[in-house]
């Protein structure tokens, strides 16, 4: 199951498709691209670097999520347009008046249906 404590990671997530190319060593190479379901999130590097260890397994979301499951793509070359990337940073000011920056990640997670085995 996907950490309760990492649930409001997902809240502003979006559901995009992303559009595999076959890679060229594949024996498949001749295929089209494949189209994978996907869930792109931009969080804080500080939330980034608290999930780093969740990353490339799979788990099951509660909420609005949940029946699927996800998977956070960090170093599979298979997707490595979809590594985390850059998402910018704000620049805000503390309630004492210290000027702060918040650095943001753009992830992606793999989004799957998951099937229960049902017995007869």
């Amino acid at each position: 199951m996907w950490p309760d404590e990492y649930a409001y990671l997902l809240n502003d997530a979006e559901e995009v498709e992303l559009h595999i190319p076959p890679a060229a060593q594949d024996a498949a190479a001749t295929e089209k691209t494949m189209a994978r379901k996907a869930l792109k999130a931009r969080i804080t590097q500080q939330d980034f670097e608290k999930i780093w260890p969740l990353a490339e397994a799979r788990y099951r979301p509660n909420g609005r999520f949940s029946g699927k499951a996800i998977t956070l793509i960090t170093t599979n070359p298979h997707y490595k347009n979809w590594h985390p990337s850059d998402g910018g940073s704000v620049e805000s000011v503390s309630d004492s008046g210290r000027r702060y920056t918040t650095s943001y990640v753009v992830v992606h997670f793999l989004l799957d249906d998951v099937r229960e085995p049902v017995e007869a």
